[in-house]
């Protein structure tokens, strides 16, 4: 007789970037994160934002395994999410109702959270503006979940097309959410520095009147472009 798995499994030794590098992605944008990784870094469009996100949000990522309809590891992970966490709830792409509510958000806040992300919708509009999580999901449902397990916690997870582990930095705005592979945070941080130096010099020269980019016009104006009548 094959022996009943646990309802929950929770690592006891998650990764953590240091305070250092947790600071270093404070307010900036997800387009600037994707460039430093040189692309395929962003979850699918579908997972948006459901309030009104005017500034960035970042922080390492807690993981947490749900299967459909079920929220039992989501309320787990509340016993275990650091200050400055984005939790990120793999819901399994389920759309029949909702992965997490107003009160679960509150007590993500509650206990420290900075952001909530996951690949099923959620409900509560009303309340999740009152709460004031930010939130990326995709979409809102009245319908409510479960809460029976199995469900895993600290776990590598599927979210938006990409694997998610707890520790990676999740840097997240109006645009969507990106992820930076924790072994890559470093790296990321060295190329947010020439990254954001060249946005506020090309800033600069739109605002100064720029049309066109110099290596267009050069590319126009050369042997490799036919211009036809």
């Amino acid at each position: 007789m094959i022996e009943e798995p646990p309802v929950l499994t929770i690592t006891r030794t998650p990764r953590r970037p240091s305070a250092a590098q947790i600071e270093a992605f404070q307010g900036v944008p997800t387009g600037f994160v994707v460039d430093a990784l040189k692309g395929g870094a962003a979850l699918d469009r579908a997972i948006r934002p459901m309030l009104d996100q005017k500034e960035p949000v970042a922080g390492p990522a807690l993981t947490v395994d749900c299967g459909p309809a079920d929220i039992m590891a989501t309320l787990a992970a509340l016993k275990v999410v650091q200050p400055g966490d984005v939790v990120m709830v793999a819901f399994a792409g389920f759309q029949g109702c909702a992965a997490a509510g107003d009160r679960v958000c509150g007590m993500m806040k509650n206990n420290g959270a900075v952001g909530l992300v996951t690949d099923g919708p959620v409900r509560d509009h009303a309340g999740l503006s009152e709460v004031g999580l930010p939130v990326w999901a995709t979409g809102l449902t009245p319908e409510s979940p479960f809460t029976k397990g199995p469900g895993k916690v600290g776990f590598p997870v599927q979210i938006g097309g990409r694997q998610v582990e707890t520790g990676d930095m999740i840097v997240a705005d109006f645009d969507g959410v990106v992820v930076v592979p924790f072994d890559r945070i470093d790296e990321v941080i060295e190329a947010l520095v020439h990254i954001r130096a060249l946005e506020e010099e090309l800033d600069q020269k739109v605002a100064e009147g720029l049309k066109i980019p110099p290596a267009i016009e050069e590319l126009l104006a050369s042997d490799a472009v036919s211009w036809v009548d």
